[in-house]
């Protein structure tokens, strides 16, 4: 093989694993976001519907302030056996690459560059350990003055997923 191409595979085979390392760092990655939503629904109605809901969800209520109307609820959010196995199985191809490439390029580090590949499963490990966290939902309900009738509008900070679910089970807008 010419002398060239070997050093720049090991190189983009670093560049590699350089991406999938900041890859397996953000699976674990917090993404609250805080949304302002819009109901119909009076704001008995909507909170007690709000409680149902998170309670489905296994979270609990943490923290009630009756004086500026915010609730918190807590809830464990257990990580994805999926996604555990999945980032083991890319750093193990990934790490094959890098043992193949090192291989290739020195011969005598053969037997010892694939011991590498054991290692595959420190990176599901890793997932698992920073993604299994207790996750908080903070609510602030207000009712919007109107004149026909009496809208709430609710402040709610959580996980950009719980966010989307949110917004699929009950009726509420989004307000920009």
């Amino acid at each position: 093989m010419d002398n060239a191409v070997l050093p720049s595979t090991l190189l983009l085979t670093l560049l590699l694993l350089v991406g999938l390392f900041f890859f397996i760092r953000a699976s674990t990655k917090d993404r609250t976001e805080t949304v302002q939503l819009q109901s119909e629904q009076d704001e008995a109605i909507l909170m007690s519907q709000l409680k149902e809901y998170f309670r489905l969800r296994s979270y609990q209520v943490a923290a009630v302030d009756t004086e500026q109307n915010k609730v918190t609820f807590e809830g464990f959010v257990r990580p994805s056996w999926f996604l555990a196995v999945f980032l083991s199985l890319l750093t193990a191809v990934g790490l094959v690459c890098l043992s193949l490439v090192v291989s290739l390029l020195f011969p005598n580090l053969s037997s010892v560059s694939f011991l590498m590949i054991l290692l595959s499963p420190l990176s599901g490990l890793f997932y698992w350990k920073k993604a299994g966290r207790l996750e908080k939902v903070l609510l602030k309900l207000e009712a919007i003055q109107s004149e026909q009738h009496s809208p709430s509008k609710i402040t709610v900070m959580a996980h950009r997923d719980e966010l989307i679910e949110l917004q699929r089970a009950l009726p509420l807008k989004t307000i920009r």
